[in-house]
């Protein structure tokens, strides 16, 4: 599965089928924690230096995201919160889609350990 499939294809690396599945939990709502499940599990076993910084990069993705969620829900009651999760949304969509990107190019991440994008 690591392996490029074709030049012009689409490449299902393991940080690509994470990048997809956080982006689909927009839709289902869960395939976000299917996805860090996988980045726990396929960091350990990764040999590839370039995923390395993605496997890094899209785990802080999770739960920095979950945890701003956590608190923004908490500020809903004083509907600070309302307009945090819409920021939130935004920030997660924007780093899973960077992460694709560089996936597909089998590049590093710059900077995984930014909270930047």
């Amino acid at each position: 599965m690591s392996e490029q499939s074709t030049n012009n294809g689409f490449d299902f690396n393991q940080p690509t089928i994470i990048s997809l599945l956080y982006l689909g939990s927009f839709i289902t709502g869960v395939s976000g924690l299917v996805g860090i499940v996988l980045a726990h599990v396929w960091q350990s076993d990764n040999e590839e230096a370039w995923a390395a910084s993605h496997f890094t990069y899209l785990i802080r993705t999770f739960w920095v995201g979950f945890v701003a969620s956590i608190i923004a829900f908490f500020l809903t009651f004083i509907l600070i919160g309302i307009l945090l999760f819409p920021v939130i949304a935004i920030w997660v969509g924007v780093r899973s889609v960077m992460s694709l990107v560089k996936a597909q190019k089998r590049e590093p991440m710059p900077d995984p350990e930014t909270m930047l994008f």
